[in-house]
């Protein structure tokens, strides 16, 4: 396997020319729908985007990571809470229920060294934030952004250009 030097520029075009959505057209009816479910209300859309813009850091994807800092710069969030999404442990920018929410994508997404990803005191705390519905929708959320780390990771969309249109 060749490896890329750490001082080579990345090029700026997609590792897959053609559009996986339009190869694969099905998928708009499953994007839709995630999208809705995610949409429901039960968490708000910052909460949502926080989480995901922590999923794309912790897999490595730039694409993600440009994707759901756009959104959240759209919602009108701070540059000091987009920032700090990285190191979010140790930020006071955030509530209660995002920091339960940050620590689930991160309990998903990451191995554990001993014992469950999600630990019961992991649920127990995100119990207290967050209810049944709202529990529901944020799983649902972690559940999008990984169905869509597949095609940042393997198709390499470029990063920056719009959500609609990252393979032109």
């Amino acid at each position: 396997m060749e490896t890329r030097s750490i001082t080579a520029e990345v090029p700026m075009v997609p590792r897959m020319t053609e559009d996986p959505a339009e190869l694969v057209p099905e998928l708009a009816a499953v994007s839709a729908a995630l999208f809705k479910v995610t949409g429901n209300g039960s968490v708000p859309r910052s909460t949502i985007s926080l989480v995901q813009l922590r999923a794309g850091q912790i897999v490595g994807s730039t694409y993600l990571t440009v994707l759901h800092t756009g959104f959240l710069r759209k919602a009108g969030e701070s540059e000091e809470r987009i920032t700090s999404v990285a190191t979010w442990q140790d930020s006071p920018y955030f509530t209660g229920a995002e920091r339960a929410a940050l620590a689930l994508v991160e309990a998903v997404l990451q191995p554990a060294a001993h014992g469950e990803r999600v630990s019961d005191e992991l649920y127990a705390e995100a119990v207290e934030h967050f209810e049944d519905k709202a529990l529901a929708t944020l799983m649902f959320a972690i559940g999008q952004v990984n169905f869509f780390i597949a095609v940042a990771l393997i198709a390499k969309p470029v990063p920056g250009r719009s959500f609609n249109d990252p393979w032109k």
